[in-house]
């Protein structure tokens, strides 16, 4: 393993959470049962696929600090990989990004997590495996931006070791986007992750599972997820747009017209949550940031995977220049 070395560097945003390889299997000869939600192929057959295109450095935190890279902030990622050929990509991917790799913990005797898409039409199905890393917190200083996601399955001491950290320093702003594992242990367990959440993302059918409650008035889950804690919740709900609540007003933003149909709609949630997140620690305020989310979210269902088609800040400002004109948060 990599030793923990201790630097003095304060990043704008740093992103903490497992990294992956996706390997994205292009199906042809498939079907959908979109009332059970099945993805269907013959059993125990040879089915032929189109293509595979494998995207490495992902996961909800990298693309999270990848987002923030290519936005303009100095940008960190504290993950596990190994030392094998995919952890080599990863760490090359990263510092090509200007992502700082200086938290990155290399392990010689754990993998580097690789995950297989199911590729059908512009939705995927994702077979996930996260390898088990003796997570540790780096040294990380002061970042001004802590920016907490995906995890395995171990790693719930982890979170209070990271909990821990943020009470201690209280001057870090801190945003919170639960990925399976997270949602898995219960926001009982995470209570101290949830309470001291700035910011924190969902989508609506996450937000139910969350909360346990058949609840579908978006209000009222906005309302109920900012009672166990966070400050600004943030509930995407796929077309229709996404809202947001930080106790004195609730807003609502439609999505950014596609501008051709989406090839894959892959860390569309990641490139929303993490744009968010990156326009506020540039110093935008929740109504411009809603306007900002969406607009990385379309460029990125535009290319395969979760990472090519994120934009800089410049491209943002561009499609927030030709946006429609009713392309402005309103209040609900």
């Amino acid at each position: 393993m990599r030793p923990i070395v201790s630097y003095h560097f304060m990043f704008d945003f740093l992103a903490i959470g497992d990294t992956t390889i996706d390997a994205f299997i292009r199906l042809e000869d498939a079907s959908v049962d979109k009332d059970k939600g099945l993805l269907c192929m013959r059993f125990a057959d040879k089915i032929p696929y189109e293509s595979v295109t494998v995207v490495p450095a992902v996961g909800n935190s990298a693309n999270a600090a990848v987002a923030a890279s290519r936005l303009g902030l100095s940008s960190a990622l504290a993950t596990n990989i190994g030392a094998d050929d995919a952890g080599k990509e990863t760490l090359a991917v990263l510092e090509n990004e200007r992502v700082d790799t200086r938290f990155v913990t290399v392990h010689a005797d754990v993998r580097t997590n690789y995950h297989y898409v199911l590729w059908y039409h512009d939705e995927r199905t994702i077979l996930v495996k996260h390898e088990e890393y003796d997570y540790r917190l780096p040294n990380i200083d002061d970042p001004k931006w802590a920016y907490l996601s995906s995890l395995g399955g171990n790693s719930l001491p982890f979170h209070a070791e990271i909990e821990k950290f943020l009470y201690e320093h209280p001057d870090i702003k801190f945003a919170f986007q639960p990925g399976t594992y997270q949602m898995k242990f219960g926001k009982e367990k995470l209570a101290g992750i949830y309470r001291r959440a700035d910011l924190f993302f969902c989508n609506k059918q996450e937000a139910q599972h969350i909360l346990e409650t058949e609840e579908t008035d978006i209000k009222k889950l906005l309302a109920m997820m900012r009672e166990i804690g966070p400050k600004t919740p943030v509930i995407t709900d796929g077309r229709a747009g996404a809202y947001a609540f930080n106790g004195a007003g609730m807003w609502h933003i439609a999505m950014y017209p596609d501008p051709k149909p989406p090839i894959d709609r892959t860390g569309a949630g990641d490139a929303f949550s993490s744009t968010f997140t990156s326009a506020i620690a540039l110093g935008l305020g929740i109504e411009e940031a809603l306007r900002w989310g969406p607009i990385n979210s379309m460029s990125v269902v535009q290319y395969v995977g979760a990472r090519e088609g994120l934009l800089t800040r410049e491209q943002t400002e561009e499609y927030l220049a030709k946006a429609p004109k009713d392309y402005f948060p309103t209040k609900i």
